[in-house]
């Protein structure tokens, strides 16, 4: 290639484009249309020229130039600190709000199990038979049930609490792939292991016992699955019935958003964590343990309502992914 013809050729544009970049600030509707299409041009260029010239000079003032036009039409990055207070104020809140009628019907639906399961088991000895033995029985409402909480070291038992939650509610978030379907199971499951201990525990008349070291996390920690719950659903019936948009669209969007509630629950569930840690087997009078653990659970709601609530009045979707429908490429 003979490259002073080239740039004899092309110079004009190179130019044109420096002068659109200088002047972006100022710049028209058609003027902004020609500058995106100078950037692609002039980034053709470089290409050229890297792989047909070793004329180090000429590459390196393309390669600024080209810089300088990606800059002005992508825009600059936002602080690392405004994204993550864009994901705090926006992005999970509106995600979680957006699934609020999933989130309750999960939640009516578990509770509607728990009690109705403990119920049949505390009112009928053949089937607490059928779980254990008397004496098993006896040894966990008398001591097994109590010492679960205290037996680890706090910090140890935190993270391990954490670790086994979080794998829950991921586990929720995953199956949203198979359109939702095993989401009820899985919560299924977990109702009828709360129930199982609640039948036990009331059975020997120590129910008050069974909400006292389960209300303080518990609140917060089933919270949070039936969240994971509800976004896993709630993603699998917009792939069903994706409405007037294409369904890949639909299912590209709503998975980012779903996956923004999985980091979200990261923290909520570390919190979850921290509370059965070192609240419920605290020394700590039951009023107290369990006004922690409510007071966890209105912060968090009322948190995800107003601010949910404010970013879906400005049309936010909860989409992780910002970035305009035909990117600029080189």
């Amino acid at each position: 290639m003979d490259i002073d013809a080239f740039v004899t050729a092309h110079r004009p544009t190179w130019h044109r484009l420096e002068h659109l970049v200088n002047q972006r600030s100022s710049l028209t509707g058609a003027e902004v249309d020609e500058l995106v299409d100078l950037y692609q041009r002039v980034s053709t260029h470089l290409s050229i020229v890297r792989s047909s010239s070793s004329d180090l000079m000429l590459t390196g003032r393309l390669s600024a130039l080209v810089a300088r036009a990606r800059s002005a039409v992508t825009g600059a990055h936002a602080p690392a600190w405004r994204e993550l207070v864009r994901f705090c104020t926006v992005t999970f809140p509106v995600v979680a709000y957006r699934a609020r009628w999933w989130w309750l019907g999960s939640a009516a639906a578990f509770m509607a199990v728990a009690w109705g399961m403990s119920a049949w088991i505390a009112a009928n000895p053949e089937v607490q038979a059928s779980i254990a033995s008397p004496d098993q029985i006896n040894q966990l409402v008398n001591e097994d049930f109590a010492n679960y909480y205290s037996e680890h070291p706090a910090a140890s038992f935190a993270s391990g609490v954490w670790v086994n939650n979080a794998w829950i509610a991921a586990q929720m978030i995953l199956y949203s792939i198979a359109l939702g379907l095993p989401i009820p199971y899985v919560l299924y499951v977990n109702a009828a292991n709360v129930a199982v201990s609640a039948g036990l525990m009331a059975s020997r008349g120590k129910l008050d016992i069974f909400f006292g070291l389960i209300t303080p996390h518990g609140l917060l920690e089933l919270t949070a699955v039936f969240l994971a719950g509800a976004v896993g659903m709630r993603l699998g019936w917009k792939v069903v019935d994706p409405g007037p948009r294409r369904r890949v669209e639909v299912l590209a969007e709503q998975g980012r958003a779903v996956m923004s509630v999985a980091l979200g629950l990261v923290v909520v569930l570390f919190v979850s964590g921290l509370i059965e840690a070192f609240v419920t087997p605290s020394g700590l009078p039951t009023w107290a343990r369990v006004g922690i653990g409510v007071l966890a659970e209105v912060v968090f709601l009322t948190y995800v309502i107003v601010f949910g609530r404010r970013a879906l009045r400005q049309n936010e979707t909860g989409d992780l992914e910002r970035a305009p429908d035909v990117a600029p490429t080189a």
